[in-house]
């Protein structure tokens, strides 16, 4: 069911803004009912710019994963228009020729602890708002 209100929408329109006081929220929600989960995940700009040139990409997937050693963490993929995953695609070569390429499924993202940074305030204030970069 959920695969098909996926795949019935344009993947690329799905995400909105919400804005500080929401996300806000809805973080301190989560985090009082899940203390020992990780506060947030940081993943760098350059993969996702690499997921999203491949060709087709209209959108990124992100699963629940373990790592090898146990830990939480996301393991993230490109979706084409028809909501599935990219795990390969073809490719011209400067001799014209047709080449297959695998698709980008990737992990190594940075898991913030639950102890930090501090919760995030309910409302906007530059000087409380901080995120820790180490």
């Amino acid at each position: 069911m959920q695969n098909e209100l996926i795949t019935k929408r344009d993947i690329k329109a799905i995400g909105e803004e919400i804005g500080f006081e929401l996300g806000a929220t809805m973080v301190n929600d989560y985090q009082t009912a899940n203390p020992q989960d990780a506060y947030c995940y940081v993943i760098g700009r350059n993969i996702i710019e690499n997921i999203l040139a491949q060709p087709g990409c209209v959108g990124m997937q992100f699963y629940n994963a373990y790592n090898e050693m146990g830990e939480k963490t996301l393991v993230y993929v490109g979706l084409d228009a028809d909501g599935k995953a990219i795990l390969e695609y073809s490719t011209v070569n400067k001799e014209g020729q047709l080449n297959t390429k695998q698709g980008i499924v990737a992990d190594r993202i940075v898991r913030r602890p639950s102890t930090q940074p501090p919760p995030a305030p309910t409302t906007p204030d530059p000087d409380t708002f901080t995120w820790i970069i180490d």
